[in-house]
């Protein structure tokens, strides 16, 4: 298994079973698990310290959130990206977002906007320095930081769970040229569209960067469905 390490990794005992999961959503979220990895239980328990229960456990969680394909006395593997599945990530990430920041924008306190503007300037260091993953970490805090405000937390564990099969795409799409800039351009509108207090504005600001980051997917899938044919 290449992203396990040799060493073992110290899990809080009291959190096992949630950061075996967290660490190997992230392992496949970055690709250091692709599409196809095998998940053998006995190497990720020793390599992470833990027992078997607790990887077992996170291999369920995943598969349930579309990241694993488990196949009865067959093992478990990294599921393929499907063209379906992050289509419909897409459509219910617009849909929860949009009407987060509608409801953020008259609620919004001035510590969360101080928050958010300490993200931003990260952002801008990062792209910066072209560390496109801290990047990509950070554009990931600032829109949790902001959906988090809305105070719904059902909510947030479904977004969670729908943003799952996006990750690996979006992973993978940002370091296209401009990309990057654009994309904290759009983070800072949202910010002051926050800022502004309306609510509509601030809706219309999410729905504009997440249609960005449609088409941004849609030019990926049309890569992958390519990708057959130029081996080929």
């Amino acid at each position: 298994m290449p992203a396990v390490s040799a060493d073992v990794i110290e899990l809080p005992p009291s959190s096992k079973p949630e950061r075996v999961y967290g660490h190997l959503r992230r392992l496949i979220r970055e690709l250091a698990l692709p599409p196809g990895a095998p998940l053998r239980k006995d190497e990720i328990a020793a390599a992470l310290g833990v027992s078997r229960g607790p990887v077992s456990d996170a291999i369920a969680r995943l598969a349930e959130d579309g990241l694993v394909e488990v196949f009865p006395q067959h093992g478990s593997f990294v599921a393929p990206v499907r063209a379906a599945d992050v289509r419909e990530a897409l459509f219910i990430r617009t849909a929860l977002e949009t009407e987060a920041m509608r409801r953020l924008a008259a609620t919004a306190a001035p510590a969360l906007l101080d928050r958010l503007d300490a993200n931003l300037a990260g952002q801008a260091e990062a792209l910066a320095a072209g560390d496109f993953a801290g990047f990509y970490d950070l554009d990931e805090a600032l829109h949790a930081a902001m959906f988090a405000a809305a105070e719904s937390p059902r909510a947030l564990r479904l977004l969670d769970a729908a943003r799952a099969p996006l990750d690996r795409l979006r992973r993978t799409a940002l370091p296209e040229p401009g990309r990057p800039e654009a994309t904290l351009a759009e983070h800072r509108r949202l910010v002051d569209a926050v800022r502004s207090g309306d609510s509509e504005f601030a809706a219309a600001a999410m729905r504009v960067h997440l249609a960005a980051v449609a088409r941004t997917v849609e030019a990926e899938l049309a890569k992958t469905r390519e990708a057959p044919v130029r081996r080929a």
